[in-house]
């Protein structure tokens, strides 16, 4: 059996709670089975038990079998001498402290239906564990776990976003910039735009801003994309300014091959991309100050709004003339922009501040579902998406514990699991 099975049953009290003894027939009962901990040592921390007439206040440490302590070398181990009861699968053999006193020990049984709902869970290849089953779990149950979803999600974002801030001084802009060009890869060429923006200050783009043919000199040359032979005199004139300012700021641009355009549309060519990021960094060169002011989701669209120069009008690469458009960055295209860095770094800087983080959750209610393969399969389940609220919640689920099969600590999975026709009444 799974040690974490175990963990699961002890922390949700899935056991039958009365006439509970230790190994050597002392009465046990459970006032508080203590908080889950995470880092090294003992499985739970802060438990109230009461044995016999003792009430006893610690940790609790849990393995399949008593003699996995021995194993564990928690017998020299001081770390483990506030346990307070040993919670076993099969006791095999007495453990003791550093000191030599006897721990307490008690057999936990798995209730039946929980071991086979969890063996049933977990077998097969399905898309999630749960997916012949969630239809059986209460719609306000979903939506109150896709509300936690999303601010771990958050929580986890601001985690990434407060060691950018390191790696930038605590320059909120700059983490910004860095984040914006990320998303500005698009999934595809995600890592090759972050590579180009760590390679190429924000600061010195903003002593540019007012140029736009020296901006797109700076990103595509640092973008590798000016390396080869020249294709047309605009390309030539880009490549002779990127040798004069890579000089000056002794530049290195990352390798040309860093870039995809295999299976892409012509919209989502890097070139088209750089051509509107130079453009937007044309108009702003202090994007995230002004994502702060902004007073409602159509001011931060607008900030995102913005029309590529006369040459990427009528081109998508070097060289290939297209017939002519604004290449604008289309709605949607803004929309992921505000998901995955304007909404993360709101909730961020509000945490910062110690402010209000309602706002920037707020601002993903606003913006339409996302549409993907992982939210559609989560419709087909008969799991609704009816904003970025949902779908990022939806995304977090999916990745990060169906992926991973982490069904004792998702909500849903804890319904499956409990449930039986049988259910013992746990008292």
């Amino acid at each position: 059996m799974k040690e974490s099975i175990l963990h699961y049953v002890w922390q949700f009290r899935l056991f039958r709670m009365n006439n509970l003894k230790t190994t050597d027939g002392k009465m046990v009962e459970i006032i508080h089975p203590g908080l889950p901990n995470t880092d090294a040592g003992p499985d739970f921390f802060n438990a109230k038990i009461k044995i016999d007439d003792t009430l006893w206040a610690g940790n609790i440490e849990i393995h399949n079998q008593s003699s996995d302590w021995a194993k564990h070398r928690h017998t020299a181990d001081k770390a483990y001498d506030n346990v307070i009861l040993h919670v076993v699968n099969k006791a095999d053999t007495a453990v003791f402290r550093t000191n030599g006193d006897p721990l307490p020990q008690l057999e936990l049984e798995v209730p039946e239906h929980i071991r086979m709902n969890y063996n049933e869970l977990l077998s097969g290849k399905k898309w999630i564990p749960c997916g012949d089953k969630i239809t059986q779990v209460p719609l306000i149950l979903i939506n109150d776990w896709k509300n936690a979803l999303l601010i771990e999600r958050m929580e986890q974002k601001t985690e990434m976003i407060e060691t950018l801030l390191t790696q930038t001084n605590n320059h909120w802009e700059e983490a910004f910039y860095v984040s914006l060009a990320r998303s500005f890869g698009f999934g595809t060429n995600s890592q090759a735009f972050e590579r180009l923006a760590r390679s190429l200050p924000m600061s010195i783009l903003a002593k540019h801003k007012d140029d736009i043919f020296q901006l797109e000199a700076l990103l595509f040359g640092q973008a590798g994309l000016l390396e080869q032979a020249e294709n047309d005199e605009y390309h030539a004139k880009l490549k002779k300014e990127y040798r004069f300012l890579q000089t000056k700021y002794h530049l290195k641009p990352i390798e040309s091959s860093e870039w995809k355009l295999l299976r892409l549309r012509p919209d989502n060519f890097p070139h088209v991309r750089l051509a509107q990021f130079a453009a937007l960094t044309h108009r702003s060169s202090k994007l995230f100050s002004k994502t702060i002011a902004a007073a409602d989701i159509m001011q931060l669209r607008a900030l995102f709004d913005c029309v590529v120069s006369d040459y990427w009008k009528k081109h998508y690469l070097f060289g290939k003339q297209s017939a002519e458009s604004a290449k604008r960055l289309g709605r949607k295209s803004i929309d992921i922009l505000l998901i995955n860095t304007v909404v993360p770094f709101l909730f961020a800087h509000s945490k910062k501040k110690n402010a209000e983080s309602e706002t920037a959750l707020k601002l993903l209610e606003l913006i339409p579902s996302e549409k993907n393969a992982v939210v559609r399969r989560w419709e087909e389940l008969g799991v609704s998406s009816a904003s970025a609220f949902d779908s990022q919640a939806l995304l977090h689920l999916k990745k990060k514990y169906c992926d991973d099969k982490k069904c004792l600590r998702c909500r849903i999975g804890h319904k499956v699991l409990s449930k039986s026709n049988n259910q013992v009444q746990l008292t």
